[in-house]
């Protein structure tokens, strides 16, 4: 299996300064409202691209396989960097590299409203690509070296503010567009905003020594483990269904359900809005009713949802759907992680690898093939294709015994 290192480039790696370790409570928890401002930044600027979407495609006129092409920019980008994020931050450390690449995140944000062709578009999504790995592993280093801080476990937390901000995004997406804002105003407005929460917080980060991988030589590839390649391919449904929502579903509300101005957002507010309460509320849900049942269900829900938006495609059921959706997708990624991460025989990092690196190709190939089954057959049934997986996971859990 091609070793591609997600997870395992944040793992901690570092000692934290004893000054953190020693802190008052009142501290800690602004070293914790610090970090989460810049997962929080970061989630806002993903999602502000993303809630303007529809108006760009427009305005280059792009059918939907010139989008899903361009789209491909963005993973291109990701992909690139992946190689490197990590060895960055071990040599210049997370809370330098966390500030560096959100600012230059929401920078690359800014530059997308300039493009006037489909090569410019492109090239700026490969460079938002390549910061937005960057940030993503210099950001959860940092939520790794927080939790140690706090001694439990508080990571679910920090992903739901993400998720918030996603949900944050469209929202003022939808402001932004009833003031009939262009999308390059629209993105300078939230790269302030992003930039004046690195100026607040960035003092707070939690700085540690760093210490470098062993160096000893690893196989670039290595037999993988069957339970964590099952565990990956749900992961890769889940992903592939959060990735389409993300991207496409603005454009399946102005399109499909043909939703009135502002109103396009709706779809994709009412995922994140979902999809963040499900993560919030994750932890509690597992415990009361045990990760099989819920896996089963989010699967459940995905199908649900989009097979509502497909055969339903009106303002209110596709909304509904949309909501299903969120929620189906909230507690699965997390939940293969926690899992991954207990593996008997494998170190966690090489579990949570595993299973990632499955994973995130449904996240980043998910998106621009739908572009491409959308020019063939119709962006209804794309949709209705992703669907399939939803059911695909509720098929696959009860057989995968790690699975308790």
């Amino acid at each position: 299996m091609l070793r591609l290192n997600f997870i395992g480039s944040f793992r901690a790696q570092g000692k934290i300064k004893k000054s953190f370790r020693n802190a008052k409570v009142s501290y800690l928890n602004r070293v914790r409202i610090a970090v989460s401002s810049f997962y929080f930044g970061m989630g806002l600027c993903f999602a502000t691209w993303a809630s303007r979407i529809p108006d760009i495609r427009v305005a280059l006129d792009l059918s939907d396989a010139d989008l899903g092409s361009i789209l491909f920019a963005l993973p291109v980008g990701q992909l690139t960097m992946m190689a490197f994020s990590g060895k960055l931050v071990t040599r210049f450390g997370s809370h330098r590299l966390v500030v560096l690449s959100l600012g230059m995140y929401a920078f690359c944000m800014t530059n997308l409203g300039l493009a006037t062709n489909a090569w410019q578009l492109a090239l700026g999504l490969y460079l938002f690509g390549m910061f937005g790995n960057m940030n993503n592993i210099a950001v959860n280093t940092q939520g790794v070296y927080t939790e140690q801080l706090f001694n439990r476990t508080i990571m679910a937390s920090f992903h739901g503010v993400w998720s918030f901000a996603g949900f944050t995004g469209a929202l003022v997406g939808l402001g932004m567009m009833a003031l009939d804002l262009t999308p390059h105003h629209h993105f300078i407005i939230v790269g302030i905003m992003t930039w004046i929460l690195i100026a607040l917080n960035y003092k707070f980060l939690v700085k540690a020594k760093e210490k470098r991988k062993s160096t000893e030589k690893k196989k670039l590839f290595s037999k993988p483990d069957t339970a964590l390649i099952w565990l990956g391919i749900i992961g890769f449904g889940s992903m592939a269904s959060e990735g389409i929502m993300f991207d496409w579903s603005g454009i399946y509300f102005k399109d499909i359900v043909q939703a009135p101005g502002p109103l396009i957002i709706l779809g994709y507010t009412s995922f994140m809005i979902m999809m963040a309460t499900g993560r919030f509320l994750g932890d509690g849900m597992i415990n009361k009713f045990g990760r099989k049942s819920v896996i089963q269900t989010g699967g459940i829900l995905i199908s649900t949802g989009l097979f509502t938006a497909v055969f339903l495609p009106f303002l209110v059921p596709s909304t509904i759907g949309f909501m299903l959706v969120g929620l189906g997708v909230s507690t699965i990624v997390p939940t293969l992680y926690s899992i991954a991460g207990k593996h008997p025989t494998i170190p966690p990092g090489e579990a949570l690898t595993a299973v990632s690196s499955v994973s995130f190709l449904g996240f980043l190939m998910g998106p621009p093939v739908i572009g491409y089954i959308a020019e063939l057959f119709g962006l209804r049934f794309s949709f209705a294709f992703i669907g399939i997986f939803g059911i695909i996971i509720a098929f696959l859990v009860p057989r995968i015994k790690v699975i308790q």
